[in-house]
């Protein structure tokens, strides 16, 4: 995909030290943009970098419309997995709607929201529930917008398809709910960044769905991903309300929230799939083969990237 972006200008991508917001923010710095990023974690900034940080502070609107002043398009990233500590999704829902208002009241041009696919207002998920009014909130700015949608991101660090191979490599046996027909329909993370570029560049309203060409169930996806790392792990099938359970005990080994209920549920009942014609490049499965010698080498902790700070990462190791 070509993109028109302009090579001069200042972008802003929230999160731009997490993972789609780092590809994100790369994929500008590579088209010429001026790229800072609003981030919840200063810390986690390189000592030399090329980005300049401010603080996602939702407790001070006028600091988050200073920081968008001057910029052409907010790249937006923010969101959470899971209800944790004082953050559940209606409080994300709120964040988004102040952040998108100030971007507003900033002058920002053009915003590119990232969001997921299949949001609905009457879904029984609270992050798909979410998803949508945070989109009907972002068309209501009456800033130019685009909205992609992902289902689940792989490629470089991410933790889906790695802690799967991580469990297929130290387990004797790896159990998928139900019969594991439900399809996962990912996108490589660069593919998604290239896709938000393009779309930055653009001024029509739209949503866009942000998928790969594979479209694999899980019990498929499961076994690529073992003949990839060279496991002898059995692959069992198991009653759907056993996977939480399951999930349960293995997060309190790894310190971490592997899977959670509702996330099996939407998974399972196939919100992470769409049948539209992809808008990514890169296959999944041609991707998990070409990395099997480093996928699911180490664990991906998930509280130690969004939840814990670099120092309590570390003095949890």
């Amino acid at each position: 995909m070509t993109s028109s972006l302009v090579d001069t200008g200042l972008d802003v991508v929230t999160g731009a030290f997490s993972y789609s917001g780092h590809a994100i923010a790369a994929e500008l710095a590579r088209h010429g943009r001026t790229v800072r990023t609003l981030t919840g974690h200063p810390d986690r900034a390189p000592a030399h970098g090329d980005i300049d940080v401010c603080p996602l502070d939702f407790g001070d609107p006028a600091g988050l419309t200073r920081s968008l002043d001057g910029v052409t398009t907010l790249y937006n990233t923010y969101w959470i997995r899971f209800a944790h500590g004082q953050t559940d999704h209606a409080r994300a829902v709120a964040n988004s709607k102040l952040l998108f208002r100030s971007a507003r009241d900033a002058g920002v041009q053009r915003i590119v929201h990232v969001s997921i696919t299949n949001p609905s207002f009457d879904s029984p998920y609270p992050y798909f529930r979410g998803k949508a009014l945070v989109e009907r909130a972002l068309a209501q700015t009456g800033v130019s917008y685009a909205v992609v949608r992902p289902a689940i991101f792989f490629g470089d660090d991410g933790v889906l398809l790695n802690n799967i191979a991580w469990l297929l490599r130290r387990l004797p046996v790896f159990a998928v709910g139900g019969d594991g027909s439900y399809r996962i329909r990912a996108i490589h993370v660069d593919d998604l960044a290239r896709l938000c570029a393009h779309l930055g560049s653009e001024r029509d309203n739209g949503v866009i769905d942000a998928v790969g060409p594979d479209r694999p169930t899980f019990l498929e996806l499961t076994a690529a991903i073992r003949d990839a790392v060279g496991s002898r792990a059995r692959i069992i099938r198991v009653p759907g309300f056993v996977i939480p359970m399951l999930s349960s005990i293995l997060g309190l080994a790894v310190r971490d929230v592997l899977l959670t209920r509702d996330e099996y549920g939407a998974m399972a009942s196939g919100l992470a799939d769409t049948e539209g014609s992809a808008t990514g490049d890169t296959s999944m499965l041609e991707w998990i083969a070409a990395h099997g010698d480093t996928l699911g080498v180490s664990y991906a902790n998930e509280l130690n990237r969004h939840f814990r700070t670099a120092g309590d990462a570390l003095a949890r190791r």
